[in-house]
């Protein structure tokens, strides 16, 4: 098929858009490719629509491969399912509601578990009816408070989402495995650097979890790996070794001092180093108390919780938020300060904590045994020497410290180095929690009712245009990979001869009878203008006709690899048609 671009709805822009933060969201928009509607919504022009219908297509196949079934759910959903399950409260703001012109409740689908699980239910009763994967590709809509980065964030975008329901664990792993493997093969055909790592559910639920991430400075997510063991997982999922019990038996009392104003680790640090403990202290031997506010889906009522880490690290808001989720969080401000005066700000120690009935969650190196300086609740006084599981005993343990480089791997085997990625998707063991939400039976073959058990897979079609783009692009524009490329060829005509015209018309058509999806630049542009254009938009194969022609050579470019040759003209369609493979 042939397309000219005298035809296409299409115009590039020469500079990048002043609301462009990373180079997938800058080129989209310059090449034509998208256009900003509003604040994360985005309209597809044709090139873009292109090039999502190709991922889509791959995303497809390899679904249908393992053999799932595609249908489509409506994007605007009723309330009920989504409150029998928690999920009307429990996304919180993110959540799109809205009322019809009867006031009945309905939300913008950002995920569709419930759906898929009624649907079932309504469909089978019988063990004979599974395994069963079922797939949509769809829009989904999520109230992003801060949309950035293009369609890497958005508030509408498309999915692929699909779930498997078997009736027993051993079908569940088997669905799982079978949707990894796709999962490889699919970001495999579309040229994707990628890391699979261990994840958190959220509110997703379930056991097993786990995230693909396209490798990318401009990802959101951070991850960790350890390079001895391939070890890997997103930051929120990193379980701290903790330390064993050490014995209490003959350690030194914990001792009241007066620190002055010292209500930074630092100042604390400072102090300690100079007031004779006898050994050199560090922030790793403080403790330091943080307070928040936590309130559960639903409640009106905010809980104080304090969270124990050491002084050395920081509180990590995506650990803290994934290990509280789906609780809603803040940290406490002054009037919260205020309201609550045993809580000395700056000199804040556990014992104050636990005698009013603060939950107090601890990072786990903070074990039994392990002695800290932290806040004596008197301004200007810290206890040195307060030991775990003596002195004072934690409510219970929580991952919200830091996880830095060089931190030891949860499986022992080295040290752990960071990287940053964008998530492109996720498997879920989900288990039964929806099932049970549903009463979702059917007979099994004893003729007893069996409950389904479920895995939920999603992979972010439109954010992979993006992805794409991130992992495969220059300083002149955009390089797709030939899966998704918007046309197979760019043939340009640079010569106003009327004969080298003609002649880049014929090849033209020979190119389209041998089955390539051409774009055909034939405007009365300048040459330069053309080849800026080429490149910017990014086709994988760019045939010239140029000065070469009168010397019965057409020239051939790899946008990809860069490399540029002469073809010659009586050979050309063959020999492009073979080189496309």
């Amino acid at each position: 098929m042939i397309t000219r671009m005298s035809e296409l709805f299409l115009r590039t822009l020469r500079d990048d858009p002043a609301d462009a933060e990373v180079p997938s969201h800058k080129l989209l928009i310059r090449a034509g490719y998208i256009r900003p509607i509003a604040p994360g919504l985005y309209s597809w022009l044709p090139l873009g629509l292109r090039v999502l219908r190709r991922i889509e297509q791959v995303v497809r196949e390899e679904m249908v491969a393992i053999g799932g079934q595609e249908i489509l759910f409506p994007a605007l959903l009723p309330r009920g399912p989504y409150e029998t399950t928690g999920r009307w409260t429990e996304y919180g703001e993110n959540l799109f509601r809205l009322q019809d012109r009867r006031g009945n409740d309905y939300l913008l689908g950002p995920t569709h578990e419930e759906l898929f699980t009624l649907t079932v239910k309504g469909e089978y009763s019988s063990y004979k009816d599974f395994p069963l994967i079922l797939f949509q590709i769809q829009t989904k809509y999520r109230d992003e408070a801060r949309p950035r980065a293009g369609i890497l964030r958005g508030r509408e975008f498309i999915m692929k989402d699909s779930y498997s329901f078997d009736i027993d664990d051993g079908g569940l792993k088997n669905a799982y495995h079978a949707h990894r493997e796709a999962y490889q093969k699919i970001f495999g055909r579309l040229d994707v650097r990628y890391v699979i790592v261990s994840a958190v559910s959220g509110a997703m639920g379930g056991s097993a979890s786990e995230e693909f991430l396209a490798e990318s400075e401009v990802g959101e997510d951070t991850f960790v790996r350890c390079l001895e063991s391939g070890y890997a997982a997103n930051v929120e999922a990193v379980v701290t070794a903790e330390p064993e019990a050490l014995p209490t038996d003959g350690l030194p009392e914990a001792v009241v001092h007066h620190t002055g104003d010292t209500p930074t680790i630092a100042t604390l640090v400072d102090w300690a180093n100079g007031a004779g403990l006898g050994w050199e202290v560090t922030a790793a031997d403080t403790l330091k108390n943080v307070l928040l506010k936590v309130r559960q889906p639903g409640d009106e009522d905010w809980e104080l919780l304090a969270v124990g880490v050491p002084g050395d690290r920081e509180v990590d808001e995506k650990r803290l938020g994934a290990a509280l989720e789906p609780a809603d969080y803040a940290l406490l401000g002054e009037e919260d300060f205020a309201r609550y005066p045993f809580l000395v700000k700056g000199y804040i120690g556990p014992k104050a904590l636990q005698q009013n009935g603060v939950r107090y969650l601890v990072d786990p190196r903070i074990s039994p045994g392990t002695a800290w300086i932290t806040g004596a609740d008197i301004p200007g006084k810290h206890v040195v020497g307060l030991v775990a599981g003596r002195d004072f005993t934690p409510d219970g343990t929580i991952e919200a410290a830091d996880v830095r480089d060089g931190d030891p791997s949860p499986d022992g085997a080295g040290p752990l180095v960071s990287a940053r990625g964008i998530e492109i998707g996720h498997i879920f063991q989900l288990g039964r929690k929806y099932t049970d939400a549903f009463t979702a039976d059917v007979l099994g073959e004893d003729g007893k009712p069996v409950r389904l058990t479920m895995g939920s897979y999603g992979v972010g079609v439109s954010r992979l245009v993006a992805v794409i783009a991130e992992q495969h692009h220059d300083e002149l524009g955009l390089r797709w990979p030939a899966a998704v490329a918007p046309f197979d060829v760019h043939l340009v005509i640079a010569n106003k001869d009327a004969q080298a015209r003609s002649g880049a018309l014929e090849l033209a058509a020979d190119l389209d009878r041998l089955g390539l999806d051409l774009l055909l630049d034939d405007r009365q542009a300048s040459p330069g203008v053309k080849f800026k254009d080429a490149e910017l938009l990014g086709v994988p194969w760019i045939v010239v006709v140029g000065r070469g022609w009168a010397n019965g050579v057409v020239e051939l470019r790899n946008r990809f690899s860069g490399e540029t040759r002469e073809v010659p003209v009586d050979e050309a369609a063959t020999t492009i048609a073979a080189a496309l493979g």
